[in-house]
């Protein structure tokens, strides 16, 4: 069913495929962050718009699907300027939830995702920084991908925080995410080879609320039969080698500060020099930003390395990470807080994106679980440049979904 009252697009457009190819008779939209020439990227804030000219080329993520012979139909509603992850925008408002339409998208891919869970096109391009992919995808119950980072081209999109961004996927469909991952980043599946084992995140399973980690658990658990994997639980204090238990906080605190840097380096320069009018808790964010003790930037980013070296090392044998992609079913409308850091929910889901931003790693959200009467996502992570094996895994799963879900 699709609704065509979504919210989703902020401004209906059409190109042409460049020529047939595997992704012909396909329709997408990206995340109005991405250039499509003619147009003016709106980043999801008046201001940015009315200072920036139309784009004079596509982005070259958009220029790909057109060689293979996807349509382009528009461009869709960010969180402004791509800081947040609920789907609230300020001045563009809340596109449809088509599964829970009393609660959020989530954000910042928030039109791409309703685009795609409301049936407007067949696939949709988000960007996907601290789970700006993933966490709309799990709250409006579609696939979601965000691919090792660094081999989709960034080139024709706002860098946010660019040692963490990357092009992200949304579909209704494994085939079709298993046909456009495959042209974005040029993969060749015929060898991959199914995980041997699954790794059942400990911490990130605590952070989820009783009724997602029993369905998350359940689910996990008939996968694991169908792929003849095993199940392994393991804690995150095994891979980070932190002394101290306290969860995915140092997880947090370490992503929070680098990629804050990275987004005052972005585009705090444009902020204090057109002084934009900024919704409220965008305000506040970039506040965060500006205001961050850079002190402590040595000390994450070597924390990083090691989290993401022990990550790989934990994976390289094909085995991947399961957590839930995020803590709750997604917020009411109007429910979370204009500061974010005060907010349970924000840094909840943030810790659980955390993981594999950290480690630069590709991580596939399934909608599978429902609580509430609300979608949940339940992700795999896998190996830098492992991509492959989370496709398979979704398409061996999606084959035989009466079975397992």
């Amino acid at each position: 069913m699709t609704h065509t009252d979504s919210s989703a697009f902020v401004k209906r457009i059409k190109i042409e495929p460049a020529k047939d190819g595997p992704l012909y008779g396909l329709t997408f939209a990206v995340k109005d962050l991405i250039d499509t020439a003619g147009d003016v990227t709106t980043c999801g804030n008046p201001d940015w718009a009315a200072s920036h000219s139309p784009a004079k080329a596509n982005a070259a993520c958009v220029n790909q699907l057109l060689a293979a012979g996807a349509t382009c139909t528009g461009k869709t509603v960010t969180d402004e300027l791509a800081f947040s992850l609920i789907g609230e925008n300020y001045f563009y408002g809340t596109p449809l939830n088509p599964k829970a339409p009393e609660r959020v998208p989530g954000g910042s891919s928030s039109g791409s995702a309703s685009a795609v869970a409301c049936g407007l096109v067949d696939f949709a391009l988000g960007t996907d920084t601290g789970g700006s992919v993933r966490v709309p995808a799990s709250n409006c119950g579609i696939y979601g991908f965000r691919p090792s980072h660094g081999i989709i081209s960034m080139n024709g999109i706002m860098p946010f925080a660019p040692s963490f961004d990357t092009v992200g996927i949304f579909t209704n469909s494994l085939d079709i995410m298993n046909k456009v991952v495959t042209v974005l980043m040029q993969l060749e599946m015929q060898e991959v080879q199914l995980p041997k084992k699954v790794y059942l995140l400990e911490e990130a399973f605590d952070l989820a609320n009783k009724s997602v980690q029993e369905a998350a658990t359940n689910a996990l658990v008939k996968l694991c039969e169908h792929l003849e994997a095993a199940i392994e639980t393991i804690s995150i204090r095994t891979i980070d080698q932190e002394k101290s238990n306290k969860g995915l906080i140092n997880w947090l605190n370490t992503y929070n500060t680098i990629q804050r840097a990275e987004i005052w380096d972005s585009l705090g320069t444009w902020i204090e020099s057109a002084n934009p009018k900024l919704g409220p808790a965008t305000k506040i964010n970039f506040e965060h930003c500006k205001l961050l003790n850079r002190n402590k930037l040595p000390d994450c980013r070597q924390k990083r390395e090691l989290y993401a070296k022990n990550l790989n090392q934990l994976l390289s044998d094909g085995s991947l990470i399961c957590i839930p992609t995020t803590p709750v079913p997604a917020p009411l409308k109007g429910t979370v807080g204009v500061d974010r850091d005060t907010d349970t929910y924000y840094p909840h889901a943030l810790s659980l994106t955390s993981i594999a931003g950290l480690g630069r790693l590709p991580q596939l959200t399934l909608p599978l679980l429902e609580i509430d009467n609300a979608p949940v996502g339940l992700s795999f992570i896998a190996q830098h440049g492992n991509d492959a094996v989370l496709l398979k895994v979704g398409c061996t799963i999606s084959a035989d979904q009466t079975s397992i879900g």
